[in-house]
């Protein structure tokens, strides 16, 4: 399927001096996000304008590249069934009833609500936009002027929304999932409510916490465990000794696959990656429900989720109910395919859970650059991920496997990576850093 979009031809808007008001927003020290903003400005792997696409395949300008840079890891994206589906429900609603949700929400969030808790085995759940919303509004809503505990590697927006919690009155602070036993002292003599945040699916390296651990902990202290499962939900899901893969059935998330229960521990997730669509969740007690429908901002004052991603996020519950687990499966075959080449290259990667998300790290950082527009030139779009976005020792290409992905297209990827190790300074498997 090749979709292209025609731009119009629109009349250019005349160039003038910036005002000395503006001039003082863009005169301001950038730092460390410098070099980030000079590869968005030259480097043809980001802030790419994407003109047709054509199943995994993109073109960019003249280029035709495969995207392994997606996080679409189901392929839904592409899935004809949703997407013939989604007309009914514009028909119905159309595009987009522009209620806050506090105001009035149409029956699809409902359904979809209680579709998501039955999945998941948790009491209820709550849509928002986001999770960025979620990050920024409702955990400062459940820690208040409590202590919040946010894991170094988790995502930046639980980051970004611990600034917002501190700007309430919370305190905040950071540990480290090898580190659990700072953690327990603090958690020791920090004031109540208590909040420990950390990701369910690592989004470098595709490997998930110690939840038992998190979890055995956090209930000893009367705090709460706040999961963000943006990766994992939709992949991975409870184990089944008939699970038609190791990612196990239902792609009900982290907590299901680790075995782990609800009590107390809130899960985030989104359907942006693995149901393709804007949309996310918050999993908690219909009570808590109840509480963050008053408190967290983007339920009281934001737009809602246009109406096409809510259809597309039912359909698509449908579809994993249906066949979610032939797809995972085809994910895992996939995956598979290509850690068995990457480790047939001699090279490192700290993926250790056969997630479809395979970071390739550099020895120098520096050569970020080069190694993004080699692989861009020889057709493989991938999410190069340069200092400041990680630290410069965690330095690398990002490789995200999607169940359209074919095995030709692996194959090509491996190929590209072959040449790549005579030309770029990848870690291999004897070089592997110390403690990784």
């Amino acid at each position: 399927m090749s979709q292209t979009y025609e731009s119009p031809d629109l009349p250019s808007s005349p160039v003038s001096a910036l005002s000395p008001a503006w001039r003082h927003v863009l005169d301001q020290p950038m730092g460390m996000r410098a070099e980030l903003d000079r590869l968005r400005r030259h480097a043809p792997f980001y802030d790419a304008t994407v003109d047709e696409i054509d199943g995994r395949r993109i073109r960019i300008g003249d280029h035709w590249l495969t995207d392994f840079a997606s996080c679409n890891y189901l392929g839904l994206d592409l899935d004809q069934e949703i997407i013939e589906a989604v007309p009914e429900y514009l028909d119905r609603w159309g595009t987009h009833p522009s209620w806050s949700r506090l105001i009035a929400s149409p029956r699809m969030y409902d359904d979809i609500e209680h579709t998501l808790a039955a999945l998941l085995g948790a009491e209820d759940a709550l849509l928002l936009p986001t999770i960025t919303h979620i990050q920024l509004s409702v955990l400062p809503a459940l820690v208040g002027k409590g202590a919040l505990f946010v894991e170094v590697h988790a995502h930046q927006t639980a980051h970004d929304g611990a600034v917002v919690a501190a700007a309430h009155g919370a305190a905040v602070a950071r540990f480290r999932e090898d580190r659990l036993d700072r953690l327990e002292r603090r958690l020791r003599t920090s004031p109540h409510p208590r909040v420990v945040c950390v990701d369910g699916v690592h989004s470098m390296t595709g490997n998930g916490p110690p939840l038992a651990e998190l979890a055995a902990l956090t209930r000893a202290h009367d705090a709460l465990l706040y999961v963000d499962d943006a990766h994992g939900f939709g992949v991975v899901g409870e184990r089944d000794p008939a699970a038609s893969s190791p990612y196990g059935s239902r792609g009900n998330g982290i907590v299901r696959h680790l075995g782990e229960t609800y009590d107390d521990l809130v899960l985030v997730g989104g359907f942006s990656k693995a149901y393709s669509s804007l949309l996310a969740f918050v999993a908690c007690p219909t009570e808590v429900k109840e509480y963050l429908k008053s408190t967290a901002g983007p339920y009281v004052f934001s737009g809602p989720s246009p109406v096409a991603s809510l259809a597309t996020g039912l359909v698509g519950l449908r579809v994993n109910a249906e066949r979610g687990d032939a797809i995972r499966a085809r994910l895992h075959r996939l995956t598979s395919r290509f850690l068995d080449g990457l480790r047939g290259l001699g090279l490192f990667t700290l993926n250790a859970s056969g997630f479809p998300i395979i970071e390739i790290p550099l020895v120098d950082a520096a050569q970020a650059e080069p190694l993004g527009r080699f692989l861009f030139e020889r057709g493989i779009f991938a999410s190069v991920v340069p200092f400041p976005v990680v630290p410069r020792e965690q330095v690398g290409v990002r490789i995200q496997v999607t169940a359209a992905n074919t095995n030709a297209e692996i194959d090509h990827l491996l190929a590209v990576l072959a040449e790549a190790v005579e030309r770029f300074p990848l870690v291999s498997v004897p070089q592997a850093r110390a403690g990784d």
